[in-house]
């Protein structure tokens, strides 16, 4: 897990309702995908459903989504989370992580999913074209190769 959560609170999204969960704990030995995106941005809510069928598929025992927002209100990161996200994690509107992580794996453009091994380095960034490369893939297959790149 990047270097930059541990010890920190992130939100995790259950059936609906956010609950505060601590960073270090719920993300040990996953993989973890970094899902830079916003509501503003029509590609952003094409891929958000894609990787939600994904997340559901293969679960997240081994595997979690942050969604790391480039929203422009608390109330639009609100309603994008609630109309279109799966049940994954999310950084709270405003938290300093957000451009942080942004920095860190320099994100020029959204959406971008970045898959990130438990010591924070980059397995890819163009995780989200191995997400919808998923009609010829499986995602149980997509993910295995992310354990495998790392090390899990």
């Amino acid at each position: 897990m990047a270097e930059k959560l541990k010890g920190k609170s992130i939100m995790k999204v259950t059936n609906g309702q956010s609950s505060k969960v601590n960073a270090s704990e719920h993300l040990k030995n996953k993989v973890v995908a970094l899902y830079f995106s916003a509501h503003w941005c029509p590609p952003c809510r094409s891929f958000t459903p894609v990787l939600k069928d994904f997340y559901e598929e293969v679960g997240d025992k081994d595997f979690e989504v942050i969604f790391v927002s480039f929203d422009r209100s608390e109330a639009d990161l609100a309603t994008y989370l609630n109309e279109a996200h799966g049940d994954w994690c999310y950084l709270p509107f405003g938290d300093p992580l957000i451009r942080e992580l942004s920095e860190l794996y320099n994100v020029q453009g959204i959406p971008a999913l970045v898959v990130i091994n438990p010591s924070g380095e980059v397995v890819t960034n163009n995780g989200r074209a191995e997400v919808m490369g998923q009609m010829s893939i499986p995602p149980s297959e997509v993910l295995k190769k992310w354990k495998a790149d790392c090390g899990i």
